[in-house]
């Protein structure tokens, strides 16, 4: 069964930076796009970054852009998010997901989802 293995959540104080990483556990994800979304308590999931199967276009969500960053590795079947700045409000689970439809802002456009990492940015 494909998974998506995510790591590199934690507490960290606001100002500080993360870096959360996803594996996943075949090597077909190298061909499709990979992003994460989020979940702070009582909202509704909200899409934070994609990047697309070449690792050259990265997308963000205007909240996190010019703080975060995402990348793939060589291979292609893993992705970082590098999260630096970080606020009280980027408090939240990330999920890691993945698509071979292209990257996009919307939950339903993603096939394949991870278990979620909490991160947990104190004031």
């Amino acid at each position: 069964q494909v998974q998506l293995i995510e790591s590199g959540g934690g507490l960290v104080q606001a100002g500080g930076s993360l870096r959360l990483s996803c594996a996943a556990s075949e090597r077909a994800f190298s061909n499709l796009a990979m992003g994460w979304f989020r979940q702070s308590p009582g909202k509704e999931r909200e899409f934070v970054a994609a990047i697309n199967w070449s690792g050259k276009t990265p997308y963000y969500a205007t909240s996190v852009e010019g703080r975060f960053t995402i990348s793939r590795d060589g291979a292609g079947n893993t992705v970082y998010l590098q999260m630096s700045s970080l606020k009280p409000e980027d408090t939240a689970v990330y999920y890691c997901v993945a698509t071979s439809k292209g990257a996009t802002m919307i939950q339903t456009g993603w096939s394949y989802w991870g278990q979620g990492t909490q991160v947990t940015v104190s004031s």
